[in-house]
C-alpha cells in the first residue's frame, strides 16, 4: 500500500477533471480523494498499488479531453487508509 499527493497545473478546473479523476480512481481500485485548489490547480491523494497508482500519474499528464495539463507533481507520503474515493469541495 503506497500514498501519494499530486498536484496537476495548467488548464484543469471547469473542464470535469476531478470527475474524471474519480472514475479513473475507481477503475484502478485507488482510494483518497481529489479536490479543486483556490489558485486552479487540482489536488489528488490516493492511495493503492503503487503499478495502479503510476497508471493514475500518467493518466493525469492527459486528463479529460478538454484539460489542458501543463505540469503533474507527484510525492509519495505517509499512508492515511482512506476507505474510498471521493471529490472533496
Amino acid at each position: 500500500m503506497r500514498h501519494y499527493n499530486i498536484t496537476v497545473k495548467g488548464h484543469v478546473q471547469s473542464v470535469s477533471y476531478r470527475f474524471a479523476t474519480l472514475a479513473k480512481a475507481i477503475k484502478l481500485g485507488l482510494t483518497g480523494y481529489v479536490k479543486n485548489l483556490p489558485n486552479g490547480d487540482v489536488y489528488i491523494e490516493t492511495e493503492g498499488k503503487e503499478d495502479n497508482i503510476n497508471k493514475l500519474i500518467e493518466w493525469c499528464y492527459v486528463g479529460p479531453p478538454r484539460a489542458d495539463v501543463k505540469e503533474v507533481f507527484a510525492e509519495e507520503s505517509e499512508v492515511k487508509e482512506y476507505r474510498n474515493f471521493e471529490i472533496k469541495k
